[in-house]
């Protein structure tokens, strides 16, 4: 039977791809530092993996977790664009170094296919919509640029090395396990969790502002598809619905929702934010067979019992 490696699996996007990987009944090793994952989204089946506390910034110590895996599912990384706005070094070691080191790994151990999370923000400020993976990169963070060098290196890795690689551009991820303690983290966590406790939401700008918001278990069906699919080494793919929400139109359903009638702070925009997001998602229908299951209403929904169960 095959064997799965994650790295960042016991993050919110990584834990969630853990999960569904047992429930399918695959062998699963799980890398992770702690940095910015936890060990509760692992622990209620941290028995059924087989787990390495390991920096990806560590190289022989990764090669070793690599060593007899199939497949590379490479979520490591600190996912925020304030937070490499402001400590850009850091944010780049684990990126874009750790990035670099999974992809030799993976080289050296022969795996079957590499499958890396890459991030919307590579395509930055660029007004037209949706996005489409033809589009040149225009990053305006740290981050955006980082995520975008990180599918370069997977498209030589394929070329230079024969390495299967399959990049994916994540477009505004929720759902269970996100955290919301920080104010880097998702912007769907923070407002639940604000609201549930009664407090008025933040939001940075004037609310106008539009995601393609995506709940999680649509980009756990896109990186087990990314694994097998055939004639996708090499290639980069929109992971999203195809469709922007935007964050004046959360809140209101959020106060649906929850039966509450909360009004948003509003404050100023922050450096590296885009301001509108949505994506074209054709190319990873054909080449995949990726299609969204989960809408965003459907998702928000699941979300916000989710966090009244663990946080309210």
């Amino acid at each position: 039977m095959a064997v799965y490696l994650v790295t960042g699996g016991a993050g919110f996007i990584g834990s969630n791809i853990v999960e569904e990987l047992l429930r399918q009944g695959a062998h699963v090793r799980v890398v992770d530092n702690f940095a910015t994952g936890k060990p509760e989204n692992l622990e209620s089946f941290k028995d059924r993996i087989d787990f390495r506390e390991v920096d990806v910034c560590d190289l022989n110590a990764l090669k070793a977790a690599v060593r007899g895996t199939d497949y590379v599912l490479h979520q490591a990384a600190i996912p925020s664009v304030p937070k490499s706005v402001i400590d850009p070094i850091t944010s780049h070691n684990a990126d874009l170094t750790g990035t670099l080191h999974a992809l030799w790994a993976a080289k050296e151990a022969g795996v079957k296919r590499f499958v890396y999370a890459a991030s919307s923000s590579a395509y930055g400020e660029n007004p037209e919509l949706p996005k489409r993976e033809e589009m040149p990169a225009r990053a305006i963070s740290p981050y955006g640029l980082m995520k975008y060098v990180g599918e370069e290196y997977c498209w030589l890795f394929t070329q230079l090395y024969g390495l299967e690689t399959v990049s994916l551009r994540y477009f505004n991820v929720f759902g269970p396990r996100q955290d919301p303690s920080s104010q880097y983290s998702g912007v769907l966590s923070r407002f639940i969790t604000a609201m549930l406790a009664g407090e008025r939401p933040v939001i940075f700008g004037d609310g106008g502002q539009s995601r393609d918001f995506t709940y999680v278990s649509n980009v756990v069906q896109g990186n087990l598809l990314a694994c097998h699919a055939s004639g996708a080494a090499g290639k980069m793919y929109n992971l999203a619905c195809g469709r922007r929400i935007d964050l004046n139109e959360v809140v209101a359903q959020l106060n649906g929702i929850l039966g509450t009638s909360l009004e948003p702070v509003y404050e100023a925009s922050r450096i590296g934010d885009i301001r509108h997001s949505l994506a074209e998602i054709s190319r990873a229908r054909t080449d995949l067979k990726y299609s969204p299951s989960v809408q965003f209403e459907e998702g928000l929904r699941m979300t916000v019992d989710w966090y009244r169960q663990n946080f309210g």
